[in-house]
């Protein structure tokens, strides 16, 4: 589990971001989460195959974390829990490692943490960037 000082440490260290599920349509968190982080200053890399090659927050979206052209010091996972496990690989093997990765509102699945953690990664679930960001770091 992690506390609010791991949240807040992780969010003023992680500057480049890989959103796993952006999403293009504006009312849906996988969008309006990375547009927040955005215009705070975090470099938003999008990840989803059905928007591949388009641009989104000045940077275009690649179809799976493999095709991402530079390290992410996080990833922030919009996908359904039972979707995990098919990711874990990706995750594995990113490089170099994330040094989290950040499981949405709503999004938990404690095996597949418990692989990230042994591989050294920190885990973040059942918790919004957006939110954790304005209790913790906005002015």
């Amino acid at each position: 589990m992690t506390s609010a000082a791991d949240h807040q440490r992780l969010l003023e260290s992680c500057k480049t971001i890989a959103v796993l599920g952006i999403s293009s349509n504006s009312s849906k968190a996988g969008y309006y989460v990375p547009a927040y982080l955005d215009r705070q200053g975090y470099r938003i890399l999008g990840v989803n195959p059905k928007l591949a090659g388009s641009e989104m927050f000045g940077a275009s979206v690649v179809s799976c974390l493999a095709e991402l052209t530079q390290p992410a010091d996080m990833v922030n996972v919009f996908r359904r829990p039972e979707l995990l496990p098919k990711h874990l690989p990706e995750f594995l093997a990113l490089s170099p490692a994330p040094n989290a990765i950040w499981f949405q509102l709503g999004i938990r699945n404690e095996p597949v943490a418990e692989r990230l953690r042994a591989a050294g990664i920190e885990v973040v679930q059942d918790r919004c960037t957006l939110a954790e960001h304005r209790r913790l770091l906005a002015s």
